[in-house]
């Protein structure tokens, strides 16, 4: 099974308050532009992946991703996360109803295309599947498979949402490169130990961020 991911992004102005203690308001946007681009990279070598469709209105982010190869969804509702993710999910299936569909973080900057196969190829054994994130509080991946409404409960303890929902929780080991988001310096220089992508990198060279 191939996949079709979802990846939503805020109005890079917006993005990454998180990070005030590590980077400032003129080279955030930046920041956040770069995880996008590395994630979005990432997953379009993936195996796994047949496409990604990033969800945004920010028009750099919509001009930058979509010259990697992603289409470029218009958040239409406007309502947040959740909303922009159905929205996608619809747009996605109205070209192909069958599609199994994922949504994945933007902040995943550290992203390695094999890991992100072992996850999805694990998410095909159930109708909806998650992986929690680093911190096992939030989400990095919800999955749906063909014909199974993807219902995303991203926000504050996603985690326990998700799993309410009725969706799998994906115990794997050796992935930490698809649960490692990044919202806080910390986060980054965890992401950067890992082994970021080319894009994080100069922007964390140019904030003189070293991996712990």
């Amino acid at each position: 099974m191939q996949w079709t991911l979802v990846i939503p992004l805020k109005p890079l102005a917006r993005a990454k308050s998180r990070l005030s203690d590590t980077a400032s308001d003129g080279l955030r946007p930046g920041l956040a532009l770069a995880f996008a681009q590395d994630t979005v990279a990432a997953a379009l070598a993936c195996p796994a992946v047949k496409d990604v469709a990033v969800v945004t209105n920010d028009a750099l982010a919509g001009r930058e991703l979509g010259a990697l190869g992603a289409h470029i969804v218009p958040d239409e509702p406007g309502g947040g996360l959740n909303a922009a993710l159905a929205h996608a999910t619809a747009v996605v299936r109205s070209a192909r109803p069958e599609s199994a569909v994922a949504a994945l973080n933007a902040d995943l900057p550290a992203l390695r295309p094999l890991e992100l196969a072992r996850v999805l190829d694990a998410a095909t054994e159930f109708p909806r599947a998650f992986l929690p994130d680093a911190a096992a509080i939030g989400t990095t991946l919800l999955g749906a498979a063909p014909g199974q409404k993807l219902l995303p409960e991203f926000g504050e303890d996603s985690r326990s949402r998700h799993r309410a929902s009725g969706a799998v929780e994906l115990g794997l080991e050796d992935v930490d490169s698809v649960r490692q988001d990044v919202d806080t310096g910390e986060d980054l220089r965890a992401a950067l130990a890992l082994g970021v992508g080319p894009r994080t990198a100069a922007m964390a060279a140019r904030l003189l961020i070293k991996e712990p």
